[in-house]
């Protein structure tokens, strides 16, 4: 159920967008903006807020899981392993006040973004 929150909560707040491939680009967006928030209140010493931003970070890949199209081959599976362990450093990150956690899983994040940008501008252009 709170997984279905961030990718309703996207799809709610943008009605007109294009097309998946845009949403995918908003949500691993969406990570990078909800941890930036995280390591702010990490900084400020806000326990709530810090919790409150790293579960939104959460909530956003437990989306990226449940849509994975594990038909399309080997990818879907490295994804999810590769979502299960971001995941799981934003969890240490939580209950360790540990904003490298939150740099890790920002650089695996910002190469995904890369990736998916590239490789759908590829596919757009083809």
């Amino acid at each position: 159920m709170v997984a279905n929150l961030a990718y309703n909560t996207y799809t709610q707040n943008n009605v007109g967008i294009e097309s998946p491939e845009k949403l995918i680009q908003m949500m691993y967006e969406g990570i990078l903006r909800f941890n930036m928030q995280a390591k702010r209140s990490i900084n400020d010493g806000d326990i709530e807020r810090r919790t409150y931003w790293i579960n939104r970070s959460n909530a956003v890949l437990t989306e990226l899981i449940n849509v994975l199209d594990y038909s399309q081959g080997t990818i879907a599976h490295y994804l999810s392993g590769l979502y299960t362990y971001q995941l799981r450093l934003l969890i240490e990150a939580n209950i360790h006040n540990d904003s490298t956690k939150i740099d890790e899983v920002n650089g695996v994040v910002k190469g995904l973004l890369e990736a998916w940008k590239e490789s759908t501008n590829v596919a757009n252009q083809a």
